[in-house]
């Protein structure tokens, strides 16, 4: 438990990489990009926004994981109020395209095709469930507060045997807690777990303002942007580079964010 707790703790902190933003844009899907300046064979995190939110929510996370190593990109695309959950799930793994394809970062920047992963929030969860089942290219998914899709998350579950993690926010009013990630897990064809951060709403993961707060209950949190940038970092890292480095944060209670559910698939104990 203390070493959980001081993993989480410097995985909270930014990483050693300085961190260049880009426009993905410039390459036709509207969107955010983050990256190190530098690096080759890099892994890449597509992430997918809320349902209204816009990118900009989720700076915070995308430099913090480009500034340890991970290319970030956010796709701008179906965030009004009827979004298509289908279409996001394509624009996500177009990003991961670009990511692919492009030398990004002033030239100095390239990812690896064999180190692709998705995270989402609320909307974007969902959306990430439904990517990660289409393309067997994407080896780890990460969710928050994660809402049901249309065609479902849970069943497009079934389909996902690389490893996932999704995260629950307890006072979350509108992805309960005990709800949609639990039921995304339990049909999960891979190892999963599911953590429930405690004292978190569901727009704790968001940064900032946003009009949306209007109809949405909640607001952005600091312990909970936090603990999630730590999880999420510490899953990618190990299931994206082979690191084991953060090994007992991923396989430990720590204060705020307990672990609710874990197993491995039949033949992968």
């Amino acid at each position: 438990m203390a070493r959980a707790k001081q993993l989480a703790y410097e995985l909270a902190l930014p990483g050693p990489h300085s961190v260049l933003r880009g426009d993905l844009g410039l390459v036709g899907l509207p969107g955010l990009i983050f990256t190190p300046r530098s690096g080759q064979d890099l892994p890449a995190v597509a992430v997918g926004h809320g349902w209204l939110q816009p990118p900009l929510r989720y700076h915070g996370l995308l430099r913090h994981l480009a500034s340890h190593g991970i290319v970030a990109a956010a796709p701008s695309t179906q965030s009004g109020p009827l979004g298509s959950h289908r279409l996001f799930a394509a624009d996500l793994l177009a990003a991961l395209d670009t990511c692919v394809t492009v030398r990004l970062g002033e030239g100095q920047v390239r990812v690896s095709g064999d180190r692709l992963g998705l995270a989402g929030h609320s909307f974007g969860g969902g959306s990430a469930v439904l990517a990660a089942a289409a393309d067997s290219r994407v080896k780890a998914v990460a969710t928050m507060a994660a809402a049901e899709s249309r065609p479902p998350a849970s069943e497009a579950a079934r389909f996902c045997k690389m490893p996932g993690l999704h995260l629950t926010a307890s006072d979350d009013l509108i992805a309960p807690a005990v709800g949609n990630a639990e039921v995304i897990a339990r049909n999960w064809a891979g190892p999963v777990q599911v953590r429930e951060l405690a004292k978190a709403g569901h727009l704790g993961f968001t940064e900032g303002r946003h009009w949306s707060q209007i109809l949405l209950s909640g607001k952005g949190e600091r312990r909970t942007q936090r603990m999630s940038r730590a999880l999420l970092t510490a899953f990618f890292l190990k299931h994206l580079t082979g690191s084991s480095k953060y090994d007992d944060l991923l396989e430990s209670d720590v204060k705020g964010a307990a672990i609710n559910t874990e197993w491995l698939p039949a033949g992968v104990r």
